[in-house]
């Protein structure tokens, strides 16, 4: 099953016997509140103009749990998870799209957690609701109660401790900002720099200028040139399990399994027990 879609594939399945059901996941990671300014509000913006059908989850209360030690977007609660998914319509049987607003990691956060739990039909759309050409709507969309159960692990999933491991025997990847790697600034954690052992990978070249994903053969080369090979078991990670799924997106669409640590950076970086590495060299 491709992971990604494109907008004229979709607006075809979307005319077909068994449509897609579309999640529009658009949110921000912001800054704002240090300087004063609102949050983004992804659900007004859906509430102003989504792709017709469209039901808006919420990726902070939906597809996380609660901040704590296990990071800034831990996994959600299961069941609350199942729940939230079967409130939006998601059912086994029905394949399903999601989007946001063009960056992308909301959406394969969304499709990583769906794929994690055992939905057999999840893809993302690549390039997100700009590069959907046709009409938007505003009205209220309604569903029937979908029938989706979660079951935890049918994708790959790493804590800190498989995190620190694959650093040392396979690839973990750091899909951060370079400079947020190397520790020379760090806006949002408590302590800048990487897992010792990770390789600086990130996430926003993935993607060309139009924020959809480059070719397959490019991310193959791509992560080739970071020691990928067909045997290398690769993670992921990040400031808070969000960018890293969208590189975990990047890895499937280049057809390359890989574990995503959820609790990533946030995580690890609130245990001071935890070793901490900067600079440009992985270890």
């Amino acid at each position: 099953m491709r992971a990604i879609i494109t907008a004229t594939e979709l607006a075809h399945e979307l005319t077909g016997s068994n449509p897609p059901l579309l999640l529009d996941v658009r949110w921000q990671l912001s800054l704002a509140k240090a300087a004063g300014a609102p949050d983004f509000d992804g659900r007004a913006a859906h509430a102003a103009g989504h792709i017709p059908g469209a039901v808006f989850v919420d990726l902070d209360r939906e597809l996380a749990g609660t901040p704590g030690p296990n990071g800034r977007h831990p996994l959600p609660d299961v069941a609350e998870f199942g729940a939230a998914m079967r409130r939006a319509g998601v059912s086994a049987d029905r394949p399903v799209v999601v989007y946001d607003g063009g960056q992308g990691w909301a959406a394969a956060r969304a499709w990583w957690l769906l794929r994690w739990t055992g939905h057999p039909d999840v893809r993302v759309l690549d390039g997100g609701l700009p590069s959907w050409e046709g009409e938007l709507s505003t009205d209220v969309t309604a569903v029937a109660e979908g029938d989706f159960t979660p079951v935890p692990g049918a994708a790959g999933r790493l804590d800190a401790d498989g995190a620190a491991e694959l650093a040392r025997t396979g690839v973990l990847l750091d899909a951060r900002a370079g400079e947020r790697y190397r520790g020379e600034v760090e806006p949002i954690d408590p302590v800048g720099g990487h897992i010792p052992g990770a390789l600086s990978a990130p996430t926003t070249e993935n993607v060309g200028p139009d924020g959809r994903f480059l070719p397959a053969a490019e991310l193959q080369d791509r992560f080739k040139a970071l020691g990928v090979r067909a045997d290398t078991e690769v993670g992921v990670y990040c400031g808070s399990g969000v960018s890293a799924a969208h590189e975990v997106l990047a890895l499937a669409v280049a057809g390359i399994p890989a574990a995503l640590y959820v609790g990533s950076w946030s995580e690890w970086s609130a245990d001071p027990s935890r070793p901490v590495a900067v600079g440009a060299d992985p270890q």
